[in-house]
C-alpha cells in the first residue's frame, strides 16, 4: 500500500495562511510533530508520496526522501490517498479494502482508497484528473471524519496533544543530564529528559497539570520555568524563560520571556522578554526584545482573524494571539494585535502602540505605514545571512519559491502600499 498525501486546494489552503504559503499542509505541527507524521504513523505507511502546489514543488522535493508531484506513483500499488487537514487520533480507515472515495459535506474528496485492480479505470496522467475520475467512477462514501479548519485551530489543540504524544511516546525518565539544584513538580512519569538534553541548575519543571518532554540536546538555562503540557525540541535553548502550558518549541529555537499555549515552528528566536500568546510562530522568525502580543481582548469577546487582507473570521475563541509566517523580523518593542497575521518576510518597525491586524506578506511596515522598503532581495539577503547561522542554505529553488509566494501575494501588498502612501501625504 501507498499512502499518498495530497495538498493543492487553494480554497482550503488559504485558511491556514500565512504558515501555510511556505509549507504544505501536512508540514504544520501539533504537540511533538507535524500533522504529516501523524497520520503516517497512523496508517503505518512505509512508501508515501506527496502532491503539493506546484509553486512549491521544487524546494520541497529538496528537504524530503519520498517522492513529490511524480504522477508514476499512482501505479503499480494499492493507494490511500489522504487530505492533510484530516486529524490523525480519528482517521479510522483501513489501509486494505475496497476501492471508495469519502466525501465532506461540501462533495469535497477528504480519502480515497483505491485497490490496485481499479486504476486502470482511472487516468493518471496527473492527480487532479486521477481524483477526478476517482470521484465519477469509483463508490463514494458521506465521510464525518474530524478536520482541521483554520490555522487556530493548531494552537487551540495543542496543549491535548501534547498530552496525547506524550502517551503515545510512552517514554519518562531522566536520560538526559540534570543539574542540581532543581525542582520536579508533580509525577515524574510525567517528565521524560531526553539523551543529550541539558538542564541547568535553578530550573522548575512542572508536570502537575500536564507531561513535559524536554528532546534530544536541547539546552534549559537557570531560571526557566517550564509547566505541563510542553514540549521543547530538539537543540531548542531556554534562556530563563517562563514557559507556560500548551507550548511546542522546536527544533533549534532559542527562547526566553514569557510563551503561553503557543507553537514556535523551528529556527525561530524569541531571546528576549516580551509575551507570545496563543501564537502560531514559523521558521526563520526573529522577535525582538519586549516584543509581545495580545491575545485577549478587554471585553472578553471571541477574537477574529483577517487571514485574506479583507474580511474578519470569527475564531470562536476568546484566546488567538499572532500567526506569523516564516522569515518575519520583528524591532524592539513591537506590539502585536489580538489575532493579528503577520506575512512571511515581512518586516517590522514598533510603533509604540498596538499595530494593524493585518501585515501583508514582503512588507516593510515602517513609521506605522506598509511601504517597499529596499524591496525583496534585501529580504533574501537577510534569510540568507540567517540561515548560514545554523548552518543552512538558501538555496535557488527555496528563492523561486519565495519568488512565486511574491507574486501571490502581490495584490494585498500593493493595496497597502497605496494605503500607506495616502496616509504618509496627509501628515
Amino acid at each position: 500500500m501507498r499512502l499518498i498525501l495530497l495538498d493543492n486546494s487553494n480554497e482550503i489552503r488559504g485558511n491556514f495562511y500565512p504558515l501555510a504559503l511556505s509549507r504544505p499542509l501536512w508540514e504544520l505541527r501539533c504537540g511533538f510533530n507535524s500533522l504529516g507524521q501523524k497520520l503516517i504513523a497512523k496508517v503505518g505507511a512505509n512508501d508515501v508520496a506527496y502532491f503539493v502546489p506546484d509553486y512549491m514543488a521544487d524546494s520541497y522535493r529538496g528537504k524530503v526522501e519520498w517522492p513529490v508531484n511524480d504522477s508514476s506513483v499512482l501505479n503499480g500499488d494499492d493507494l490511500l490517498i489522504v487530505d492533510p487537514r484530516l486529524k490523525a487520533e480519528s482517521f479510522n480507515i483501513t489501509a486494505k479494502g475496497p476501492s471508495e472515495v469519502g466525501l465532506d459535506e461540501q462533495g469535497n474528496v477528504l480519502y480515497a482508497r483505491i485497490a490496485k485492480d481499479d486504476i486502470g479505470k482511472l487516468s493518471t496522467d496527473n492527480i487532479d484528473t486521477f481524483i477526478a475520475n476517482a470521484k465519477t467512477k469509483l463508490p463514494n462514501v458521506k465521510s464525518e471524519l474530524s478536520t482541521w479548519q483554520y490555522i487556530w485551530d493548531l494552537i487551540l489543540a495543542n496543549a491535548e496533544q501534547i498530552t496525547a504524544d506524550f502517551a503515545a511516546a510512552g517514554q519518562h525518565g531522566i536520560e538526559g543530564t540534570v543539574e542540581q539544584p532543581n525542582a520536579i513538580r508533580g509525577s515524574k512519569k510525567d517528565v521524560y529528559i531526553a539523551p543529550g538534553a541539558m538542564v541547568h541548575p535553578m530550573v522548575v519543571i512542572d508536570a502537575e497539570h500536564g507531561p513535559v518532554y524536554i528532546d534530544e540536546d536541547a539546552q534549559i538555562h537557570p531560571f526557566t520555568r517550564i509547566e505541563g503540557p510542553c514540549y521543547i525540541g530538539k537543540k531548542t535553548i531556554l534562556l530563563g524563560a517562563k514557559c507556560r502550558e500548551g507550548n511546542s518549541i522546536g527544533p533549534f529555537c532559542r527562547v526566553g520571556g514569557e510563551v503561553e499555549e503557543s507553537i514556535i515552528h523551528g529556527y525561530s528566536n524569541k531571546y528576549h522578554d516580551g509575551f507570545l500568546g496563543h501564537a502560531y510562530v514559523g521558521e526563520w522568525v526573529n522577535l525582538g526584545a519586549f516584543t509581545t502580543n495580545s491575545d485577549l481582548k478587554n471585553d472578553y469577546s471571541a477574537v477574529s482573524v483577517i487571514l485574506d487582507g479583507r474580511r474578519a473570521i470569527n475564531t470562536g475563541s476568546v484566546k488567538v494571539g499572532s500567526l506569523i509566517g516564516d522569515h518575519v523580523k520583528t524591532s524592539i518593542g513591537t506590539l502585536l494585535n489580538t489575532g493579528s497575521y503577520v506575512g512571511p518576510m515581512a518586516l517590522i518597525m514598533a510603533t509604540g502602540k498596538p499595530l494593524p491586524k493585518f501585515i501583508p506578506s514582503f512588507a516593510w511596515f515602517i513609521e506605522g505605514v506598509v511601504t517597499k522598503g529596499f524591496g525583496k532581495g534585501k529580504l533574501y539577503e537577510t534569510a540568507k545571512i540567517a540561515m548560514s547561522r545554523r548552518d543552512c542554505q538558501w538555496t535557488k529553488t527555496e528563492q523561486t519559491m519565495w519568488d512565486a509566494v511574491f507574486e501571490m501575494t502581490a495584490p494585498m501588498r500593493n493595496q497597502a502600499i497605496k494605503k500607506g502612501r495616502r496616509a504618509m501625504l496627509t501628515r
